[in-house]
């Protein structure tokens, strides 16, 4: 099964009825996945067959007018990553908490594969990793700022001490697929950074592009979907995710005391109350029941 993650800055000016249309088409192609929608643009996964997909981002193409292919990262799954197609109408395609931040109005110079090694290589460029935390723990490259977020609404803070120290150097950021850093180039020009680059395409283009001598990237990749992450290869990594908290989960995290399979890991042993942990100890054994059973259990989230 193809797995491609897209997104595109572009002025959306009736988002419900495109999340209507994205929905139906999608439908129809028998694809799965999420897609957000929003006045800036849209943002998403989707899974299925290549002809499928494909077919898919052609008519996004021709609603909008766009001449050049869509910009995509393809990876595969060995079964679906996603239990059904959603498309979402939401603020931001990617939750800065910045709606008035516009990419593709201003934004930062793209830098491919093949150049960035160039630039963070350099000791004079600050390079930052725009993920989250727990993200950046799976994997990262050598040298990069973690701004020690839990979310990317956390972002503007950190860039905004960055600015009052560092407003003179130049900047190289990157994310996993580049939106994030995409629209974290146009906060940092609007503070006043002049020299700001991000990596096209993310971590996930950098590494099916980039060869094994060159590849500088460390660890694995943290993927939004039940792959948890990719290796150096873009195949299935060796995480699983915390159902509690979505934390990814290493082996050495799976073998602590405060792991409790479906119930906590930890990183989050000390954070739900009795109650949650009650309804997510239930949970977990009625996935245990239904996999004896050789079903798969699907049921409400807590």
């Amino acid at each position: 099964m193809k797995v491609v993650s897209l997104y595109r800055f572009l002025d959306v000016q009736d988002p419900e009825t495109f999340r209507d249309q994205l929905k139906t088409i999608c439908d129809q192609q028998g694809l799965l996945g999420t897609v957000l929608v929003a006045t800036e643009g849209f943002n998403g996964t989707l899974a299925g067959s290549e002809e499928s997909i494909l077919a898919v981002m052609n008519w996004i193409r021709e609603r909008f007018g766009i001449d050049e292919e869509l910009d995509a990262r393809w990876t595969e799954a060995s079964e679906a990553p996603f239990r059904k197609m959603r498309v979402k109408v939401k603020p931001e395609i990617v939750t800065l908490g910045r709606p008035d931040i516009l990419p593709h109005q201003r934004t930062g110079v793209h830098v491919d594969a093949a150049r960035w090694n160039e630039l963070i290589a350099d000791p004079d460029v600050l390079l930052v990793d725009t993920r989250n935390h727990y993200e950046i723990e799976v994997g990262t490259f050598p040298g990069a700022l973690d701004p020690g977020n839990d979310s990317f609404r956390e972002f503007p803070e950190f860039a905004k001490e960055l600015a009052e120290t560092s407003k003179d150097r130049p900047l190289a950021m990157f994310c996993t697929g580049g939106i994030r850093c995409e629209k974290a180039t146009a906060l940092m020009l609007e503070l006043g950074f002049e020299q700001v680059y991000h990596l096209q395409g993310g971590i996930l283009n950098y590494l099916s592009e980039v060869s094994d001598t060159d590849n500088q990237w460390r660890g694995e990749c943290f993927v939004f979907d039940t792959r948890v992450a990719v290796d150096r290869d873009l195949a299935e990594g060796g995480y699983v995710q915390c159902h509690a908290c979505r934390r990814p989960l290493s082996t050495r995290d799976m073998q602590s005391p405060d792991y409790r399979e479906g119930v906590s890991c930890p990183s989050c042993v000390n954070e739900a109350d009795a109650d949650r942990l009650l309804r997510l100890e239930e949970r977990r054994k009625q996935v245990a029941l239904a996999a004896q059973r050789g079903e798969r259990h699907i049921g409400p989230k807590s």
